[in-house]
C-alpha cells in the first residue's frame, strides 16, 4: 500500500505542471508510475511519451521554480570536470557536474525539485549545490557520451594481439633495427593517436585519412560515406604518427618508397576489440595513410535490416541456397559488397556446410567459415587458393573479387561442377557485370551457364529522425525517375534538417539500394547470341527488373533517403 502511494504522488515538477493546466492529475499519475516501473525519471518518461518536447519541459522547469536554463549543445563535454561526482550516481540520477566556483558546485538536471538527487551530491561533494536546469534529452547524450569516454580512457593498444598475417620476419626485423631516428614511443604522439581512433569509432565513421601536404597535415574521418575534417595537428609529428601506425601494423617503418598494406588490432576491453586495416600511399610530401575501421557486428545484422525489398531479398535468398551456380555482387568500393556477401555466408553457414573463402583481406572474422588471406608476394593469388579450395570439399565458394581471367574460369568451373560460388565485380550495374565477365575473356556459353544471379548495390545515407517533408514541382520528380501513376498524392519527399543527433547534416546511417537481377532462360539466350549490354537491360525491365535509380526512388518514397541523395549516387 504504501509503494503505492509513493508512485501516485505528486511532488515538485509533476505538481507544478498539473497547477498550471500543462497535465491532468491522472496523466500525471500515470507518468509517474511508468518512471517508477521503467526506472527513468519523470522527465525522461514525459519527453519519452513525445506529448511534450524536452526543451519545453526545461523552459518550464526554469521559469515556474527560478533556476537558470542552459542549452548542453553550447557545452563542450571535454571541460567539464573530471572525477566530481562518482560515475554510479551520475546515471542514476541524471545529474552531471559542470563547473565549480569556491565551495559552489554547479550541476545540470532536468529536474531541479528532484531533492533526493541533489542531496546525495552534496553529500558525496561536501560542497553547495546549485541546479541548473537543462534539456533531458541532451543531458541523456552528454551523460552516455562522458560514461564511454570514461570506459575508453584506459583502452590500450596491445601489440600482443595484433595480427601478424601481413608481416614477415625480415620487415618486422627492419622496424626494431631502423626507425629512422624516430622515437616511436613519443608518449603525447601514442595518445593523440588513440584518441583519434577511439573518435572515430565512437563517432561511426568507416576510414581514417591521415594526409600530409606541403603546408599542413591534416586528418578526416569517413561518417555516412562522406569525408570530413577532424583536425590539423602540427606538421612536426607526421612522421611520428605513421610510424607508429606502422609498428603496430606490424608494417616496415624503413621503407617509404612503395605503399604498404597491413593490420592492426585495438584492445578495448577484455570482449571487445576493433579490427583497422591500414593501408599507406607514398605522396610528394609524405605517406598517406588510410585505416578502414572494421566492424565485426556489420554481417550479423541480418538480411532485414541490409535495405532489401520483399522481393528482392526472396530472390536473393532464393539463389544463394540453390546447390550451385554462382552469384555476383558489383559496385564501387565501399559499397557494402562484403557485408552483403558474409550476411548470405551466416545464413549458409551450419554444421553440414563447409564453407571457403579467399579475400584481400579478410576484413570480417567469422567462427565457422574457413577463410584464406590472399598473399601475391608468396604465390597465394585468388586463382591459386580457388585451386586447392576445390581439393577441400567445399560445399559454398566465395571469392573476395575476380580481377582476372584465371580467377574468373576457375571460379566458373567451380560453379559448374556443384558448387555454389559467390563473388564481387566491380561494375556499374547489373547488366554491365556480364559484359565485363565477356571482356575478360570468358565464353558466352560459361557465362551463361554458370551464373543465376546478380546483385548491384550503393550505399545512401538516410534520413535522420528529424527530417521534414518538402513540396517538390511534379515536373522535378518526373525528371528523377517517377512514373505519373507512382505521384498519386499519397506520400511526400522528405528533406534533411538537422539536429544535435545526426551532427546537424540531417542525415544519420546508411541504407543499401540494391539491384537483384536473376539470369533467366531469355537472358541465356541474348548471352549465347553474342547480346551486349543493353540488349540485357531491355531484358531486365521487360521483366520488371528495377534498376538502381528505381530502387532509390522507392526508398525516397517510404522516407528513407532524400531525392539528392538518390540523385547523387545513381544514373537515370
Amino acid at each position: 500500500m504504501a509503494a503505492v502511494t509513493h508512485n501516485t504522488t505528486l511532488t515538485g515538477l509533476a505538481r507544478a505542471m498539473v497547477n498550471h493546466g500543462w497535465l491532468s492529475e491522472a496523466d500525471a499519475e500515470g507518468v509517474g508510475q511508468r518512471a517508477a516501473q521503467s526506472g527513468e525519471s519523470f522527465v525522461t518518461e514525459l519527453v519519452k511519451g513525445k506529448r511534450f518536447k524536452a526543451d519545453q519541459v526545461a523552459e518550464f522547469a526554469a521559469t515556474s521554480f527560478g533556476f537558470p536554463y542552459l542549452d548542453l549543445g553550447a557545452m563542450d563535454a571535454d571541460s567539464l570536470p573530471q572525477g566530481v561526482l562518482d560515475p554510479k550516481l551520475v546515471q542514476k540520477r541524471r545529474v552531471i557536474a559542470l563547473y565549480q566556483r569556491g565551495n559552489k558546485l554547479y550541476v545540470a538536471t532536468s529536474d531541479p525539485t528532484h531533492l533526493q538527487a541533489l542531496d546525495e551530491v552534496k553529500f558525496q561533494t561536501g560542497q553547495a549545490v546549485e541546479p541548473i536546469v537543462v534539456e533531458d534529452d541532451k543531458l541523456g547524450r552528454l551523460i552516455q557520451k562522458v560514461g564511454e569516454a570514461d570506459d575508453n580512457t584506459m583502452a590500450v593498444l596491445n601489440a600482443e594481439d595484433l595480427n601478424l598475417d601481413f608481416a614477415d620476419e625480415e620487415s618486422a626485423a627492419a622496424a626494431q633495427q631502423d626507425t629512422g631516428g624516430i622515437e616511436i614511443d613519443d608518449a603525447p604522439v601514442v595518445r593523440y593517436l588513440q584518441k583519434i581512433m577511439l573518435d572515430a569509432i565512437n563517432q561511426g565513421a568507416s576510414d581514417i585519412h591521415f594526409e600530409p601536404y606541403e603546408k599542413f597535415y591534416r586528418i578526416r574521418y569517413r561518417r555516412d560515406g562522406v569525408l570530413a575534417e577532424v583536425a590539423q595537428p602540427p606538421m612536426a609529428i607526421k612522421d611520428k604518427v605513421a610510424s607508429r601506425i606502422k609498428v603496430l601494423s606490424r608494417l616496415d617503418i624503413s621503407e617509404k618508397r612503395v605503399p604498404q598494406d597491413g593490420r592492426m588490432k585495438m584492445v578495448l576491453s577484455k570482449n571487445r576489440a576493433i579490427d583497422f586495416r591500414v593501408s599507406t600511399l607514398p605522396t610528394l610530401y609524405g605517406e598517406k595513410i588510410v585505416m578502414r575501421i572494421l566492424d565485426p557486428t556489420s554481417a550479423q545484422l541480418g538480411i532485414e535490416a541490409l535495405g532489401y525489398e520483399p522481393w528482392q531479398k526472396e530472390l536473393l535468398l532464393n539463389a544463394v541456397q540453390r546447390p550451385y551456380g554462382m552469384v555476383l555482387v558489383t559496385g564501387p568500393t565501399g559499397s557494402g559488397k562484403t557485408v552483403s556477401l558474409y550476411t548470405c555466408l551466416n545464413i549458409l553457414n551450419k554444421p553440414d556446410v563447409n564453407i571457403s573463402t579467399a579475400e584481400d583481406p579478410a576484413e570480417i572474422q567469422l567462427p565457422g567459415i574457413n577463410q584464406v588471406n590472399v598473399n601475391d608476394k608468396a604465390g597465394l593469388t585468388f586463382s591459386a587458393a580457388l585451386k586447392s579450395f576445390l581439393r577441400q570439399d567445399p560445399d559454398v565458394i566465395m571469392v573476395g573479387e575476380i580481377r582476372d581471367l584465371e580467377t574468373a574460369d576457375i571460379a566458373i568451373k567451380a560453379a559448374q561442377t556443384g558448387h555454389m560460388v559467390m563473388s564481387t565485380l566491380h561494375t556499374n550495374d547489373a547488366p554491365g557485370t556480364l559484359t565485363r565477365l565477356l571482356n575478360m575473356g570468358v565464353a558466352p556459353f560459361n557465362v551463361a551457364s554458370s551464373v543465376i544471379l546478380i546483385t548491384a548495390q550503393r550505399l545512401a545515407r538516410r534520413l535522420c529522425s528529424c527530417k521534414q517533408p518538402i513540396d517538390l514541382p511534379q515536373e522535378a520528380l518526373l525528371a528523377a525517375g517517377f512514373s505519373e501513376d507512382q505521384l498519386d498524392g499519397s506520400w511526400k519527399p522528405y528533406k534533411p534538417v538537422g539536429c544535435d543527433i545526426c551532427g546537424g547534416t540531417g542525415y544519420k546511417g546508411r541504407v543499401g539500394i540494391y539491384q537483384v537481377m536473376p539470369i533467366t532462360d531469355a537472358m541465356t539466350r541474348i548471352i549465347l547470341k553474342g547480346g551486349n549490354e543493353s540488349d540485357i537491360a531491355d531484358q531486365a525491365r521487360r521483366e520488371g527488373v528495377r534498376d538502381l535509380r528505381q530502387a532509390g526512388l522507392l526508398k525516397v518514397k517510404a522516407g528513407m533517403t532524400s531525392l539528392e541523395e538518390v540523385e547523387a549516387v545513381t544514373n537515370i
